[in-house]
């Protein structure tokens, strides 16, 4: 079978990485062939849907390297959701109710109160057309709901295993609103069929949502896709991500300097039974990937975790991809020297402009005891002459241990302090050689 998916977020925010998770999994299925990746807005809530969310969206997608060749907006497409009503109201499967939500309440109250269920009881089935009329002269608009018919409803799902309904159990969804808008439920259908989407992907909070779904699919002559339902993310503390919350949301990590493959290296994994490891491309990643290796459990979003990685994919950059990033961050003095020296010590890349400005810029003054700094006016006096290399340093301090008797950090860290400003950084032993004979001894005699 040739794989088609789709991503279907609805535009009334920001991606989080649970949405995200959602899109690359997809993405990853379809082998990360953009031409069998659809890309549709579900945006036919009005009120909600506004055009910044799909230009984030689309931000989003592309920077993290996810294309496709099809983009929809439901919003364009309602008169096949209307064509899609009138097949299922010719046939009986969709019929109008009257109830306000106050009475829909006050029934699901009482359902509750004798132990049953609170789903609807079809009592729009036993309106007359006499009925129908006295409510429509009272400005009552139906809402529209789906008939479920009896009997068991199962599929296999590839994350969770063979999933069964009883249709009894499941409420009569509402497909129309009482404005004549259309909820998630039948454009779902009416698109993923008439777009020949063969696996849908998803969070697990759709569920029950596919039993109803595979009915609809049914009742309008088509062959309801394979599905696949995710268990949702949490974060470290184990609260559920929301997007109107900002949660963990693209932007967010982007500001952070994080690399969209060390994004999508965690996210491509986390929650399935394959290492969680760095990927320095998609078609890397998806060359391990297999749906079925997610499990139940609810997987933790760990922040740390993901600046775990987005450090093993900094420290693995080769120079010739990261010169034009640098230059890119005012770094016009950077080179390979340089970038060999301090990418070990970064967790995102802009973090090289600390030590950039370490190497060429002034340093603020330094507060030092008098010991310290009468340490460091003799320390200057023993500076090896240039040309200076990797084993400079180690020759050096020897040196100053000898003639002051200092050693462990009462030796090391003054000298670092006075260097580069910093109490941790980049091995000094490379770092030396690129401040230079004549840097290292103002900087050390400054203080």
């Amino acid at each position: 079978m040739t794989v088609r998916v789709r991503f279907a977020p609805s535009p009334t925010g920001y991606l989080h990485v649970g949405n995200i998770r959602v899109a690359l999994v997809n993405y990853l299925l379809a082998g990360g062939q953009p031409s069998s990746f659809v890309l549709r807005f579900d945006d036919t809530d009005r009120e909600r849907s506004k055009d910044e969310y799909v230009q984030g969206i689309l931000r989003d997608l592309r920077w993290l390297g996810i294309g496709w060749q099809e983009e929809y907006y439901q919003s364009q497409r309602l008169e096949r959701y209307t064509a899609a009503a009138d097949t299922l109201k010719a046939a009986g499967r969709l019929y109008p109710c009257y109830e306000t939500p106050e009475e829909l309440e006050y029934m699901r109250r009482r359902q509750r109160a004798r132990g049953k269920p609170p789903i609807y009881d079809r009592s729009a089935l036993e309106l007359t057309d006499s009925q129908r009329a006295d409510y429509e002269a009272q400005g009552r608009r139906p809402h529209w709901r789906f008939k479920m018919v009896p009997g068991t409803i199962e599929w296999n799902d590839l994350t969770r295993g063979t999933c069964t309904y009883d249709a009894a159990h499941l409420a009569d969804p509402v497909l129309i609103r009482e404005d004549g808008t259309f909820l998630y439920m039948m454009p779902s259908v009416v698109d993923d069929a008439e777009m020949a989407i063969t696996h849908v992907v998803r969070g697990e909070d759709h569920v029950t949502n596919t039993a109803v779904q595979i009915q609809i699919f049914e009742a309008l002559g088509y062959q309801p896709p394979l599905f696949a339902h995710l268990p949702l993310l949490v974060d470290a503390d184990g609260n559920g991500l929301s997007k109107r919350l900002g949660s963990m949301s693209m932007g967010d990590l982007r500001e952070q300097g994080l690399e969209p493959m060390a994004i999508s290296s965690l996210l491509g994994h986390l929650g399935s039974s394959d290492a969680i490891e760095p990927f320095d491309s998609l078609q890397a990643l998806g060359s391990s990937f297999d749906v079925s290796h997610f499990g139940r459990s609810t997987p933790r979003f760990d922040p740390a975790e993901l600046l775990r990685l987005n450090q093993k994919l900094i420290h693995a950059l080769p120079w010739d991809q990261v010169e034009p990033r640098l230059q890119a961050l005012g770094l016009d003095k950077a080179d390979a020297a340089f970038w060999e020296v301090v990418r070990s010590n970064l967790t995102v890349l802009r973090d090289a402009a600390i030590w950039h400005a370490v190497v060429h810029d002034a340093l603020p003054p330094q507060d030092f005891s008098d010991d310290d700094r009468a340490f460091l006016a003799q320390a200057a006096t023993l500076l090896p002459a240039a040309p200076w290399d990797g084993q400079t340093w180690k020759a050096w301090t020897t040196a100053v241990k000898d003639a002051t008797g200092r050693k462990g950090k009462g030796l090391f860290m003054p000298l670092r302090q006075a260097l580069t400003g910093h109490d941790h950084g980049p091995e000094m032993s490379g770092l030396l050689p690129l401040l230079g004979h004549d840097l290292v001894q103002a900087r050390l005699t400054a203080n």
